[in-house]
């Protein structure tokens, strides 16, 4: 292949911005996904503007026809996906005897149903060339995380589908992994006051939170050929927390 292809989910913004350009700048073709094509432009401008080709490319990502033909174009468009990021998620946090039927069934929908349906339209052009990369972006909250009873699930889900993706595609040259983050840099730590932001660098040994580009440098390698012998493993990029 002249040049690898990649499909990042979620990378309207954020985490998955960061991951698209990252990988575009180690020389992939990247594919935008996020739920609005419109919401692309600006992380598919980043990659163009600096040579890179990037598709935008409008899709649910628990919406299983929307998946394959979301997939479809891509191949048509850019090349055989041989690399898949799963980042598109959502977040509905309420303690237990708070949460309705509805949050706890769209993040299973995002995160898990989402991750399922990316990976199986995706993986068949990996089987093909025989070459592939998957990794689902988790998050520490798997180790559970009070008012999080549907992300956590979701979170930790999403580990295991990668340690299973390992065992059935690894005959064929494709790779699983899992990315764990922990404290970032988004909107929503920006929206957290003085005392809770205090609160949080106290649990974190190396005294900053995380910024995007932090995680998009970890799913850099195990997207890379340098990672093929790297399979089935969740990587924690926390900044120590919970080392103790």
């Amino acid at each position: 292949m002249s040049q690898r292809v990649a499909v990042v989910t979620g990378a309207a913004r954020g985490i998955g911005a960061a991951i698209a350009v990252r990988l575009a700048a180690d020389g992939l073709a990247v594919a935008v996904l996020d739920l609005e094509e419109s919401a692309c432009a600006t992380t598919v401008g980043r990659i163009t503007d600096a040579g890179g080709r990037a598709l935008a490319v409008g899709a649910d990502v628990s919406d299983a026809a929307a998946v394959n033909a979301a997939v479809e174009r891509v191949a048509s468009e850019l090349g055989p996906p041989v690399v898949l990021v799963n980042n598109a998620g959502v977040i509905r946090d309420n303690l237990l005897f708070k949460m309705t039927d509805d949050d706890w069934e769209t993040v299973m929908a995002v995160h898990l149903r989402g991750a399922f349906l990316m990976s199986r339209a995706c993986q068949k052009y990996m089987v093909e060339q025989r070459w592939g990369r998957i990794v689902n972006i988790s998050s520490t909250s798997a180790l559970g995380n009070r008012g999080q009873a549907n992300y956590s699930t979701a979170k930790a889900g999403l580990q295991g589908l990668a340690k299973t993706l390992a065992i059935e595609l690894g005959p064929f040259g494709v790779t699983a992994n899992a990315v764990a983050p922990g404290f970032i840099e988004t909107d929503m730590t920006k929206a957290l006051s003085q005392q809770q932001t205090d609160a949080l660098m106290a649990q974190i040994p190396l005294g900053r939170l995380g910024r995007p580009e932090d995680i998009a440098h970890a799913v850099a390698y195990l997207a890379s050929p340098q990672a093929g012998y790297v399979t089935g493993v969740e990587l924690h990029v926390n900044g120590g927390m919970y080392m103790n």
